[in-house]
């Protein structure tokens, strides 16, 4: 009798790891309320617009997204990730904005053997010695757009530059690439708190400094905020300033409007890439959301064109997850940036730019792409982490 159950099981779990699921489940956390929640929805949108264009379907299975709120919470974020991982036994983990939230959250991932693949937050420590097999990054290290924004302004030959981001993962990382490419001086480095939406005391200390330039890391609501309070304060007349590339994006010009006209600013994506997979994301997004997309629907879009393709790849075998890890790691999918592979580390290997706010055939402020800053550009902890 003992001997019969033995084989029923061996035989259940060979039948588990032979055939195809009948379906995939993806738990989406993300920002989705309060003033950075536009990051969040622009992702979900996109994410969602490519399980929709592809039939309802990832990699030829019938998709469910389950979708959760973290409202900027870590704690909440965590909860999440535990429900969705423990309870709902997804196969994917991804949608989370902001380092802290998922620095909190992808342990679950982690501990479960669940893949976290990343629409935007790709912190420094997990590209180095804490790198896991189990984390994908289809956006960018949290420094690239930094380090290429500090190219930029040794590239102009600013002799000063002040530098201004919230106090914490990301900021952090995002101000230690500037430095990393710029070779000018430092005027002044200034960490305020993460979602703070008032900074009448820090441009009160820009004026007093005068720099030859100023760089922000302030995404979503901070930066609009700030660009609003910057160029009120008349302070955009003397002082150039700088910024990542999803630091004057659609969502940031949307409510801003002029005065971000002639903005430069450095990104591995732009609306005007001449690529098939590009022209088909723009224009579907525009017909389905009535807007233009930004820089994080572009990843969450991909994000949903990796996933797709890895269970493709393994042709829906998605509890064999080792299988799915390669098929990830192979990147077999056209992203709308080009060219994409993944480095040792699972963070990516691509092109960065430079790109300035101007009008298009229609009289809208979007952004142009003018030239390449980094081509095949890695990040800068590679060489520490342990994975093959």
């Amino acid at each position: 009798m003992k001997a019969r159950l033995v084989a029923a099981v061996a035989a259940a779990a060979f039948s588990c790891s032979t055939f195809a699921a009948d379906r995939i489940k993806i738990g989406f956390i993300s920002t989705l309320s309060g003033p950075n929640g536009a990051i969040g929805v622009e992702i979900r949108d996109a994410f969602q617009l490519a399980v929709k264009m592809n039939g309802g379907k990832l990699g030829g299975l019938p998709a469910e997204v389950l979708v959760a709120d973290d409202q900027f919470k870590p704690d909440l974020g965590r909860q999440a990730a535990e429900k969705f991982v423990k309870l709902d036994k997804v196969n994917f983990l991804t949608g989370i904005v902001f380092s802290n939230i998922m620095l909190a959250s992808v342990p679950i991932a982690f501990d479960n053997k669940t893949i976290y693949v990343s629409p935007n937050a790709a912190p420094s420590p997990l590209a180095g010695k804490q790198c896991n097999p189990y984390f994908f990054v289809a956006s960018w290290p949290n420094d690239a757009y930094h380090e290429a924004a500090g190219q930029h302004a040794t590239n102009k030959g600013y002799k000063s530059a002040y530098l201004i981001a919230p106090n914490y993962q990301a900021g952090k990382d995002s101000l230690a690439g500037f430095k990393r490419f710029y070779k000018g001086q430092v005027a002044g480095e200034v960490y305020t708190q993460l979602g703070q939406l008032d900074y009448s005391a820090e441009l009160a200390q820009l004026r007093a400094a005068k720099p030859d330039a100023l760089y922000i890391f302030l995404p979503g609501g901070m930066g609009i905020n700030f660009i609003k309070q910057f160029v009120a304060a008349g302070l955009s007349k003397d002082i150039p300033l700088i910024v990542p590339g999803f630091g004057d994006d659609q969502d940031i010009i949307r409510p801003v409007g002029e005065p971000m006209l002639g903005l430069f600013d450095t990104a591995h994506w732009a609306l005007d890439f001449d690529n098939a997979a590009n022209k088909k994301f723009v224009a579907a997004f525009e017909k389905e959301y009535n807007r233009l997309p930004t820089i994080y629907a572009s990843q969450g879009y991909d994000t949903a064109l990796l996933i797709n393709a890895a269970v493709r790849d393994v042709k829906g075998k998605v509890e064999n997850v080792e299988a799915v890890r390669k098929a990830l790691r192979a990147a077999k999918f056209e992203s709308v940036r080009g060219a994409f592979k993944f480095n040792k580390n699972q963070y990516p290997i691509q092109n960065y730019y430079l790109r300035v706010i101007a009008k298009d055939a229609k009289g809208r402020l979007v952004n142009k792409t003018i030239g390449t800053v980094f081509k095949d550009r890695g990040d800068a902890y590679v060489q520490d982490c342990p994975m093959k």
